[in-house]
């Protein structure tokens, strides 16, 4: 059913930005951070309306951010409850987690 969901844009705008994922009537999933320096970002807030519920678009945007910060060799904190759980459940997301 996840491979159902639109493509994720990233919105970078300087020190901050989000990941989204819109429906086709309009709604959006999305996921926000902040960059700290240039090798670390804070996902601060995870949101999914009711219309993308049960498609894993969370764990998709989430997962997103994995893939890019592995990509650019950065660390990622996690202080939105949503990704911190989903850091807790997948270990091997490990190198890119901020110590």
């Amino acid at each position: 059913m996840a491979d159902q969901l639109p493509e994720i844009e990233l919105q970078d705008h300087g020190s901050k930005g989000r990941y989204v994922l819109r429906s086709p009537g309009g709604a959006e999933a999305e996921m926000t951070f902040t960059k700290v320096g240039e090798h670390k970002i804070i996902i601060d807030h995870t949101e999914v309306p009711d219309v993308f519920r049960g498609q894993g678009a969370g764990l998709r945007l989430v997962t997103r951010a994995v893939e890019d910060a592995r990509a650019s060799q950065k660390k990622i904190i996690p202080l939105c409850p949503f990704a911190a759980a989903q850091f807790r459940r997948h270990a091997e997301w490990a190198d890119v987690l901020a110590s």
